[in-house]
């Protein structure tokens, strides 16, 4: 068995819709018939379980305690793909020390899927540095929002150090249209190559959407509730190119 991809979805601030995009993700990879294994990996605050309306039984706490496998606590969802819950509201797993971040990562490459899409958390402290630079991709969420754009700048610039050479993306999230996305990517673009010394690539730019907030609100995944919203069709279209990046690869 191959080891999986792992797809890192990281911000360097809340609030940019990144927890939603990952299940969108999850989802629309499913849909090109990869085996899928969403990873809540927002270990100050996990809420992949809350936005899917999931009973937990077992949570990443137990799978790195030894206490059951990966495949016991993995949830299989009727949309395709499986979901390996974080402990919902505790901000303890947040101070988990190198060795289990490690171990963290070393479970998620031993998964019985193609891809894994990391949910990480939001910040630029150690833990979610640790998890980005463990990622073979990382999609960096932005907004047009200036503070957004700086926090997004500080998260590809510790990539920088922490894994020279990463495979890094920027995704233009909650943009008017694909205009604005392009154009916010270009000024994190110039960025990277005035103060880095290379550029970031567009991964892709997901519209601003009611929809995704109904979907939320009424946990479900967008592209179940709404199939043909805007911001469905980003995600699929982001889905597409890394599906079609690995098979190039």
């Amino acid at each position: 068995m191959s080891t999986p991809r792992l797809i890192g979805i990281a911000s360097g601030k809340g609030g940019v819709g990144k927890t939603a995009l990952a299940v969108g993700l999850a989802q629309a990879l499913a849909r090109t018939g990869r085996r899928v294994l969403l990873a809540d990996g927002d270990l100050g605050l996990a809420n992949i379980d809350v936005q899917l309306g999931l009973a937990v039984r077992h949570d990443l706490m137990a799978v790195l305690a030894g206490n059951v496998t990966l495949r016991e606590a993995a949830l299989a969802q009727s949309e395709g793909f499986d979901v390996l819950p974080g402990r919902s509201g505790s901000g303890g797993l947040a101070a988990l020390d190198p060795g289990w971040i490690g171990r963290f990562l070393a479970v998620l490459r031993c998964a019985p899927h193609d891809e894994v899409v990391l949910d990480i958390g939001a910040g630029l402290d150690p833990v979610p540095r640790r998890l980005s630079a463990g990622c073979d991709t990382l999609l960096v969420l932005a907004t047009d929002e200036p503070t957004s754009l700086t926090d997004a700048y500080a998260v590809l610039k510790l990539l920088t150090r922490d894994a020279p050479g990463a495979d890094a993306r920027v995704v233009v999230n909650l943009a008017t249209d694909a205009g604005q996305g392009a154009r916010t990517h270009a000024a994190l673009d110039r960025a990277c190559r005035g103060f880095l010394g290379r550029g970031v690539a567009l991964g892709g730019v997901v519209r601003r959407d009611p929809q995704m907030r109904d979907a939320i609100r009424h946990q479900v995944p967008l592209l179940t509730r709404h199939p043909g919203s805007n911001a469905a069709q980003d995600i699929e279209a982001l889905a597409a190119r890394l599906a079609a990046s690995r098979a190039a690869a």
